[in-house]
């Protein structure tokens, strides 16, 4: 009888493979390197939102204005739907 495991870390140690499922517990930490390709998630990659300036609003219609620029950008960067 063989078994085939379903984790693995191929020749070299360059690659793990997870083929199962992987629990963090509570106060477990994953640090990404910035420069670190991630591949997989839905939509592809990750984009960063245009800068917003902080707000110097000082009306109502102003903070509106402001908010509704933050907005756009996180829709523009596919971090909220549209």
């Amino acid at each position: 009888m063989s078994y085939n495991t379903k984790n693995y870390r191929e020749q070299g140690g360059e690659k793990t493979v997870i083929g199962g499922e992987v629990i963090l517990a509570a106060n477990a930490k994953v640090t990404i390197d910035p420069a670190a390709l991630i591949e997989g998630l839905p939509g592809g990659s990750l984009t960063p939102a245009a800068s917003q300036a902080d707000s110097t609003a000082t009306t109502i219609e102003e903070l509106v204005l402001d908010f509704n620029a933050l907005l756009a950008k996180l829709r523009s960067a596919g971090l909220m739907a549209s």
